[in-house]
């Protein structure tokens, strides 16, 4: 799974392919050349294991011939490698004999087998000494656990290099470490983490073998908007130049981000239709497509809604450029979950807002808190006395 300088691994873009053959959205034509692309990975890298678990999925028809043939390249490969460990052991010496051992844990992720992989990456790691060298087995793990989706692995092995970082390592894989766990967490929806995590690596990004730097920057900008304030936004994102040389080459990325901060509203839903295919069909923020769109819109709704004390709900759809029964639909719904702080007057057509004070909101919920607590009081002295 090694990967060089500036380039996704092709195990990622491997399981980016897969995830677009099971996704309902892309057209069958696409799929097509989808399917092809991905049986030429599985094949150029004797994926046996990863190929039986697509089988099973009905991603891909089962090729019996071309199955025995990955099997028996497996075999071939693990005695030859079997052969090196023992080599080492008897006539190398100890690096010598690490080295061995971690070139079969590297063929295991290689073809998909994602127990026999993790299994030989413990062995590997009790022939390791240095914390550097240790830093790196978990970072091919943590590269397992983002193949499969697995956030249980990736948790534990971000938690596992935090650790090893108490004892040492240097910068590099310290900010290595910010993205994958940056990653990690806008994978699991804690967008505001993610979004500190990637805008503190945005001068130092190595991680090529997960995505290109593209991708990273939008990424960054994407968890930015519903993270940061108007000030945060403007000083880390709008001005970054590292964003700057690349925002252009990502279609609609520019716009979406410009049009929010400078009160483009129009300008901003018509660039934000158009991200929305990017990010219904990635592979990390497809989960939380639906949830990212209300959060777009509660940012939005309430920036605009922040410079009035009362506006007309034409006026606001006029903005928009959408009709004022769609923003009439919009705010109520935003109004009724607590995400926006105004009322509609539907008889004079006006919004009214209604800005919560902080000190005041902090009473209420202490009151509220209050007289939850007092209830299950008297609910437990009741059932003490019986």
């Amino acid at each position: 799974m090694e990967a060089q300088e500036g380039t996704q691994q092709t195990q990622f873009i491997l399981a980016h392919n897969v995830f677009l053959l099971k996704h309902p959205d892309v057209l069958d034509i696409e799929k097509v050349s989808l399917k092809e692309e991905v049986i030429a990975a599985v094949e150029n890298n004797d994926m046996a294991p990863f190929y039986e678990t697509l089988v099973a999925d009905k991603v891909v028809e089962l090729d019996q011939s071309v199955l025995d043939s990955m099997r028996v390249k497996i075999e071939e490969e693990v005695k030859k490698l079997d052969e090196k460990i023992a080599d080492a052991e008897e006539n190398l010496g100890e690096s010598e004999v690490r080295e061995a051992h971690l070139a079969k844990s590297l063929f295991y992720i290689r073809i998909g087998d994602k127990e026999k992989a993790l299994e030989q990456l413990k062995v590997t790691e009790s022939k390791t000494v240095a914390v550097g060298q240790k830093m790196d087995l978990v970072f091919y793990t943590l590269q397992i656990g983002f193949f499969y989706m697995d956030f249980d692995l990736i948790s534990k092995s971000i938690d596992k290099a935090k650790k090893l970082f108490e004892e040492g390592g240097d910068w590099e894989r310290k900010n290595r470490l910010k993205v994958y766990e940056g990653l990690y967490c806008m994978s699991t929806r804690n967008f505001k983490k993610a979004a500190n995590l990637f805008l503190g690596s945005i001068s130092t990004f190595t991680t090529y073998e997960l995505f290109p730097y593209g991708t990273f920057i939008f990424y960054t900008v994407l968890t930015s908007i519903i993270s940061l304030d108007r000030v945060s936004l403007k000083q880390k994102v709008v001005d970054a130049p590292e964003i700057l040389t690349v925002i252009g080459k990502i279609a609609h990325l520019s716009g979406f981000l410009n049009s929010l901060y400078d009160c483009q509203y129009k300008s901003f839903f018509s660039a934000f239709a158009g991200l929305t295919e990017q990010i219904k069909l990635d592979r990390y923020l497809h989960p939380h497509f639906r949830f990212y769109m209300r959060e777009v819109r509660t940012v939005v709704y309430s920036q605009f809604l922040e410079s009035y004390k009362s506006v007309t709900i034409e006026a606001m759809a006029k903005a928009f450029g959408v009709t004022v029964d769609f923003i009439d639909s919009e705010l109520s719904r935003f109004i009724a979950a607590g995400k926006l702080h105004c009322k509609i007057d539907k008889v004079a057509g006006v919004l009214e807002t209604n800005r919560p004070d902080a000190k005041n909101a902090l009473y209420q919920a202490t009151i509220k808190q209050g007289d939850f607590l007092l209830n299950r009081i008297q609910k437990l002295s009741r059932v003490i006395d019986l």
